[in-house]
């Protein structure tokens, strides 16, 4: 018994390396598992569900593959990623699952979310999520060209990339208070997230056996969670 979790894996046409590191997982490690959380941010960037590219190909098909065979698996969307929608749902047989959800992990009562919203010491960018998720917006972009929304992405991306070398270091961390309070909330025991790619387990001192685990990011290494009734394993793999 074991449960896999992943996330920031940031998957790009330019990166075969970490694709094929994807699929060795979803071939050899996922399907002797309980089951599958990708805690968003597996792709560089989702254009939109319509957006059939050799990559998003093979990742929605490795998916099926899996949950085909019996292994479920469930989808957070992360910064990168947050327009994938229901059509990749269907396509891929992934579980898409809300910004924060709490599940029963072999007892344990477990938070899971991508991270980004854990992040409030970075205004700018909570301010640019709140516009970019709001449904009406979403809604005129999806029915745009495909081609101007790939000519669109490529210039967020840069932006973003020069935002993020001028800030500090800590205002892209996630705020301690804004951690508590959501597994307050939740009344949950762990908290798993990825988005900073600052891979640790961290002991919590507001209560007993209170943990936070951050997932890493693929760029060098595999960086996986395993979890079993009885321990948690974080661990990395060569790409």
């Amino acid at each position: 018994m074991r449960t896999l979790f992943i996330s920031d894996l940031h998957l790009t046409p330019n990166r075969n390396d970490m694709t094929d590191a994807f699929v060795r997982f979803m071939r050899e490690e996922a399907p002797n598992s309980d089951g599958v959380y990708i805690l968003g941010d597996l792709f560089e960037f989702w254009v939109g569900d319509d957006d059939e590219s050799p990559l998003n190909n093979t990742v929605t098909n490795e998916i099926k593959t899996l949950v085909d065979s019996g292994t479920p698996c469930f989808f957070v969307q992360g910064n990168r990623d947050f327009l994938v929608g229901k059509r990749f749902e269907r396509k891929s047989g992934a579980k898409l699952l809300g910004d924060e959800t709490l599940i029963d992990l072999y007892g344990t009562p477990t938070l899971i979310m991508h991270g980004d919203t854990l992040c409030t010491d970075d205004v700018k960018y909570q301010e640019f999520r709140k516009k970019m998720h709001l449904k009406w917006l979403q809604w005129i972009y999806n029915r745009t060209p495909l081609s101007w929304r790939r000519k669109l992405v490529k210039k967020v991306q840069n932006n973003a990339n020069d935002d993020k070398q001028s800030k500090s270091y800590d205002i892209m961390d996630v705020n301690q208070q804004a951690v508590i309070d959501a597994m307050q909330r939740h009344k949950a025991q762990w908290l798993i997230h990825g988005h900073t790619h600052r891979q640790d387990i961290h002991e919590l001192d507001v209560g007993e056996n209170k943990k936070r685990i951050v997932l890493g990011d693929w760029f060098a290494e595999n960086s996986i969670l395993e979890v079993t009734p009885n321990n948690l394993h974080l661990f990395n793999q060569p790409l």
